[in-house]
Parts: structure tokens; C-alpha cells; sequence
């Protein structure tokens, strides 16, 4: 690539004129866009900070330093660093303005977890700090949401004040050395996101406002980069929503290698790519291959099965909206029954999606040898762990994930998490780990932890009693609104549905010997 393009005339000249606005008058065609090729990383210099009016504010004396915001946001706009108190001042030494640098003071934290407890060590403590980017930031909302019990933060109207204390917090953050290695407990997953090899997904890619699907790529980045780095991986992408925002001409916000691919063939395209990788002996580099429900579960879905029955070391992962978002909202065989969307609209003579489900993990356990996990980024810790057994597994993995699709699914901009939780309580998305090296029994290998109430149909709240089940997750729906009448009562399309959801979640229950 670098015989083709020039990376720094690219991101000043190209970039620069994209963000001006005057690439159509003044760019020639060049050798890098005739090939298709954008360098990496060149997201990082997109603006957003005019999308939305409000910005999340850090509150320092709420925050514990759990790295939640940070983990979920689904642009990479919240960003978690620790430093040492000396090296804090000897920064803060070179401003001149004493109220910025008071300012600045307070938004480094003694959290126990990075100062306190290595304090009582006789160790040097660190101070622990949330930058938040004004330039990346689309306004979500999703951040404060997830840190909804510590109050962290909170959402506040931008201002000239407010944006100049931003950038200044996000200029300092910069240029702080990265968080010393004694602060990264390597056991702990949440820690993952302060180091800077983790930090594979820029942010400035074009997806909407909390996007599901996003949060997925970067916390899989995340979670391989922290282990292999970025030269030892690369990406094979499905044509889908995930190609449209992170390659969208000039903006890349990928910092590993990575190539687009048709709709239909991704898996093939990785199959040819892990061929050539071994032949130069690069055996351990990990691929993975990304693509939505429609490409895996539908028109991919042939190519796929091969990859699967290959038993070459390629990973899969699906972003399971349960739609196809990326062409306007048709249901694709993901899609639950009664869902309303294009191609099976609500009406009189239809009620939403008649099919039933189809359960790719429940085919892909059926696969010789891969190994096969469901989950979904609000659970940061399963998610973590099914990504890095799969990095691990020597063969072919597919890891499905729950991604909350916000214009879809008729839900909020700050709702991501929240309906992905709710998607595994009430059986509408279970959660699973299907390892082949734990037996040879279905039973051994398939495990359900992280579910709720394993054993129960239903996950009942503890407080209140009542059943979470799947009529109770469409309530929160605007893509199930028309199965309820003006009383909320639901419809029989609705009510199948639910039988639908509960006769996979009985079957998932005797595969790992529950039942």
C-alpha cells in the first residue's frame, strides 16, 4: 500500500479537503481511490462535535474507575487513562491559565482501585481520569446510561465554555504517556481498553447514534489487539452496515489491516487469505471475518458452513440485528416471528414475519470441531471471554452477537445495553459458550452460564415476582408496537412468537443437560 498512496498527503490533503467540504471541486482521481484503498486510521481526524447538542460531563467525585463508559461507547469517544500525581504536574506545569489547570486537577481522580489500594502496597498510586472526546462524541447518551447506578456521568448542553474545556481535557489526555503496564491487571478484562494496543477502532466512523454494531467491532478489536496487537490480525468485512460507516471515502477507522468484501463471500475471501497467511508462515495472525445477520444467516450463509467444515483457524463474527439494516430494514431469517419490517410489514392481511427464527449457533454446534458462542457487548465480561477463546481455538469460530439496531428496532438513541440485556433475561437471545475441547458429549461442551435462572422458564424479577418473558421484551419495541391492541393486549402473532422463543430456549436447556 505504501507504493500506492502517501499516508501523510492522504490525511492532509484528502482528509483535509473532505473536512472542508471542497473535495468534489478540487480532488483528481487517484491511484489510492481507483484501488479502493484508504490507510488506516484516518477516521481520527473526522469531526462530529456538530451532531449532536449535548455531551456527557464527567462528575469526579462519583467515579470508581470501572471502565463501563469506556468499554460500551460505540465510537471510542470516551477514552480511560491512569497516571502518577508527578507526572500529572509536570504536564500541568506548562499551562499558563491557572484556572484551566484546576480545573484539569480535578478531573484526575484517587479512585480505590488505581490509588488507594496501590497506596496500602507501599506502591506509587495513580490517578485515574475519563476524557471525553468532543470530536468523536454523536451525543448517545449510552455512556451515562451504563453508569447509571454511580452517576458519573451526566448528559449536559454544549456550550463554548463547556467544547473549550472538552478539547482542553482531550489535548492533556494526548499528551500524557500511555497508562503505565503496573496499573493494567491483566485478569482484569475491563483493564483491557487503557492500553494503547486495545485502541484499534479510532471513532469518526459514519454509524448512527449508539449503534450496537459498533460497540461489538471495537470491544473484538479491543479484546484480540490486547493479546496479539495490531500487526497480527487483520479483517475480512461482509458488505453490510459495518462496510458503509467504516468505509465511507476518506474515513477509515480501523487500525488493522482489513479488506471489504461482497455480501455473499466474505467467508471465502477470509479462506483464501488464511491460505496465503500460512503459506508465508503467518499462522498465527488471526483473521476474523465480520458480517450481519443477512450475510452469515442468509445469502453467505452456504460459504460460511464450508468455512466451518474446513476446520481452518478463521473467526466469524455475526452482528445479529435481526434485520437488514443496511438496505432499508427487510427481515432477514434472523428476524423474529412477528417482527414488523420491510418485506413483512404489519397489516390486516399479514402480522409481521411468519418464519420462524433460524438459530445459526444451534446449526454451527452441528459443525465438526468449531467452536460456537452467542453473546452480546452489554456483557462485557462473557463477551470478552467468547473472543478470546475463540483467538485461542485452533479451527473455525463463530461468535454471534446481539447487536442493538436503534432505527430498526424502534428504540433510543442510549438504549443499546439496556435491550440487549433485556434480549438475553427473556429468552428472546440466550446466551452460550460451545467449546469442542471440554468433552465429546453435547452436554460437556455446551455451556448456558451467564443466563439468568437457568433452570426456570422465565427469568422472574426478585423484587416484584414478575416473568421477564418475550412479550415483555417486545413491549419495549417500537418494531413489535403494532402486535399490541389500544389495551397493550397481544396479538396471536405475538403470542406464537413467544412459543417460539421458549421451545429454542427448552431445546438449549436439554442440549447442556439443564433439563
Amino acid at each position: 500500500m505504501a507504493e500506492m498512496i502517501d499516508v501523510e498527503y492522504f490525511n492532509e490533503h484528502i482528509v483535509g479537503a473532505y473536512n472542508k467540504g471542497h473535495a468534489s471541486e478540487e480532488l483528481a482521481c487517484d491511484i489510492g481511490i481507483a484501488r479502493s484503498i484508504i490507510p488506516p486510521g484516518t477516521a481520527a481526524l473526522r469531526d462530529f462535535s456538530y451532531i449532536a447538542p449535548d455531551i456527557p460531563e464527567l462528575i469526579p467525585d462519583q467515579c470508581v474507575g470501572c471502565m463501563d463508559c469506556v468499554i460500551e461507547c460505540p465510537d471510542t469517544a470516551i477514552l480511560g487513562k491512569v497516571v502518577t500525581q508527578e507526572v500529572l504536574d509536570r504536564e500541568l506545569s506548562t499551562m499558563k491559565d491557572p484556572q484551566e489547570k484546576e480545573h484539569l486537577q480535578k478531573l484526575y481522580i484517587k479512585t480505590r482501585k488505581y490509588y488507594e489500594i496501590k497506596e496500602k502496597k507501599g506502591e506509587t498510586p495513580g490517578l485515574f481520569t475519563i476524557a471525553i472526546d468532543p470530536t468523536k462524541c454523536k451525543g448517545c447518551g449510552e455512556c451515562v446510561q451504563v453508569c447509571a447506578d454511580k452517576k458519573a456521568l451526566k448528559m449536559i448542553r454544549k456550550n463554548d465554555q463547556i467544547m473549550k474545556e472538552a478539547r482542553s481535557h482531550m489535548s492533556l489526555y494526548r499528551q500524557l504517556p500511555e497508562t503505565p503496564r503496573e496499573f493494567i491487571n491483566e485478569k482484569l478484562l475491563s483493564d483491557m481498553m487503557l492500553s494503547e494496543r486495545s485502541l484499534l477502532y479510532t471513532g469518526g466512523a459514519g454509524s448512527c447514534m449508539g449503534c450496537g454494531e459498533a460497540t461489538a467491532i471495537r470491544m473484538m478489536l479491543a479484546a484480540t489487539g490486547f493479546i496479539y496487537e495490531k500487526e497480527n490480525m487483520g479483517i475480512v468485512a461482509a458488505t453490510g452496515c459495518n462496510t458503509v460507516y467504516c468505509s465511507t471515502y476518506p474515513y477509515n477507522p480501523f487500525r488493522v489491516s482489513w479488506t471489504n468484501s461482497l455480501f455473499e463471500n466474505a467467508c471465502a475471501d477470509a479462506m483464501g487469505v488464511r491460505m496465503r497467511w500460512n503459506q508465508l508462515g503467518w499462522q498465527n495472525k488471526k483473521i476474523w471475518v465480520i458480517g450481519g445477520d443477512g450475510a452469515m444467516l442468509d445469502i453467505g450463509f452456504q460459504s460460511m458452513s464450508r468455512l466451518l467444515a474446513s476446520g481452518m483457524d478463521i473467526n466469524i463474527m455475526i452482528l445479529d440485528t435481526q434485520v437488514y439494516s443496511n438496505t432499508g430494514g427487510q427481515a432477514s431469517t434472523a428476524s423474529f416471528m412477528g417482527q414488523n419490517a420491510k418485506m413483512s410489514t404489519i397489516g390486516k392481511a399479514h402480522a409481521g414475519k411468519t418464519e420462524h427464527r433460524k438459530e445459526i449457533c444451534n446449526i454451527a454446534m452441528m459443525h465438526p470441531q468449531a467452536y460456537v458462542a452467542q453473546t452480546t457487548a452489554a456483557l462485557s465480561n462473557h463477551f470478552y471471554r467468547a473472543i478470546m477463546e475463540a483467538n485461542e481455538y485452533k479451527g473455525p469460530s463463530v461468535v454471534n452477537v446481539y447487536t442493538t439496531c436503534q432505527p430498526e428496532h424502534g428504540v433510543a438513541d442510549d438504549a443499546s445495553v439496556r435491550q440487549e440485556k433485556m434480549a438475553v433475561d427473556s429468552r428472546a437471545f440466550p446466551i452460550l459458550i460451545y467449546d469442542p475441547r471440554l468433552g465429546a458429549r453435547m452436554k460437556e461442551r455446551l455451556s448456558l452460564r451467564g443466563n439468568p435462572q437457568m433452570k426456570e422458564d422465565w427469568y422472574h424479577h426478585p423484587q416484584t415476582g414478575e416473568a421477564l418473558d418475550f412479550i415483555a421484551f417486545a413491549r419495549t419495541e417500537g418494531r413489535f408496537a403494532k402486535q399490541f391492541d389500544k389495551e397493550g393486549h397481544p396479538s396471536g402473532a405475538l403470542k406464537r412468537s413467544q412459543e417460539d422463543r421458549l421451545a429454542n430456549w427448552h431445546l438449549l436447556q436439554e442440549l447442556a443437560g439443564i433439563i
